[in-house]
């Protein structure tokens, strides 16, 4: 099968369609990487937060997304958008889709090292600091990319189709059985977030109710509550920017064949994953008051450098 003839097999948009996608790609790309590369220069520039392993995860998970809203848009438009003529080789194709791969796997798993940290942070309080210390989050952070690197270049390294259009519908040269793989690990690492922040608020629950046993006449907010309701909008978020492609995944998987409607379905619950990638910023890391502490301080330390930058120009001028 040729280059063009594989092509025309994934390339099942139409001119409108093409046009949609391509607008929504851009637009959640470009608010995506404003957000993300801002919590990065910001965990960048203090140096107090760079010391809390907390806040070097959070920075991690930024840098994923950052990665993942770039190439994702970039190869994933020019996959559907560019015509059906262009080369399509085997090599270059899965090393960019592992690539994508990559950083989206990265950036589950920094959630799931997230959740982990402040599991620990809640369970293991008097010994947090000892476990969780920055030399280990570092550890943890290489340590995360190196495995999604090898899950990821799986396809490249050999576990692929010889052709085309003898495996996956959803992507070319992709067997089954990685594409199984793949999902069913997502899946996990979706369930174990869950089931760390389920125990995260049951332990909340523990608390405030022995708080309430010792001192009744006392008036105060719910903790246990007030996480359930934010850890609640953090996992519906997660599932339904996630399920829908893995729904897609594990139909292609267990089915002989996806029409053509299915496919495009695909393509666009595709675009939920970079909405997840933009969202994650404004859950995990912006609700930190430390992490607004010191975006207020760089804010101000801008401003007086734009400041002293007039005067200087104000002065010369005279």
């Amino acid at each position: 099968m040729t280059n063009s003839s594989c092509k025309n097999v994934y390339a099942v948009l139409n001119s409108t369609e093409k046009v949609a996608i391509g607008t929504i790609c851009v637009l959640i790309a470009l608010l995506s990487l404003l957000v993300n590369v801002f919590i990065l220069a910001v965990i960048g520039c203090s140096r107090n937060l760079r010391k809390h392993p907390s806040y070097l995860f959070m920075g991690n998970l930024a840098l994923a997304d950052t990665i993942a809203c770039s190439c994702f848009t970039i190869n994933f438009l020019e996959f559907h958008l560019s015509k059906p003529g262009n080369s399509f080789e085997k090599t270059q194709y899965l090393l960019k889709l592992g690539a994508v791969t990559m950083a989206f796997t990265g950036s589950v798993g920094s959630l799931l090292v997230m959740a982990a940290d402040r599991y620990h942070a809640i369970y293991k309080v008097s010994t947090y600091k000892v476990l969780v210390t920055r030399k280990r989050a570092l550890m943890a952070i290489v340590t995360l990319w190196v495995t999604a690197a090898l899950i990821s270049f799986l396809p490249l390294m050999g576990w692929n189709c010889p052709t085309c259009q003898s495996c996956s519908d959803l992507f070319p040269y992709v067997n089954h059985n990685y594409l199984a793989f793949f999902a069913s690990l997502v899946l996990v690492v979706i369930v174990l977030i869950l089931v760390a922040y389920a125990l995260i608020v049951w332990m909340a629950h523990k608390h405030e109710a022995n708080l309430s046993a010792e001192h009744p006449e006392l008036a105060r907010m719910r903790v246990d509550i007030h996480l359930a309701k934010t850890f609640s909008c953090v996992l519906l978020i997660l599932l339904v920017c996630w399920l829908p492609v893995l729904f897609f995944m594990m139909t292609d998987v267990v089915t002989k064949g996806l029409s053509r409607a299915q496919q495009k379905a695909f393509a666009f619950c595709s675009t939920l994953c970079l909405l997840n990638s933009g969202i994650n910023p404004l859950l995990y890391t912006l609700r930190c008051r430390e992490l607004r502490a010191a975006l207020k301080s760089l804010v101000a330390g801008l401003r007086r450098c734009n400041g002293c930058s007039s005067q200087l120009v104000t002065n010369t001028s005279v």
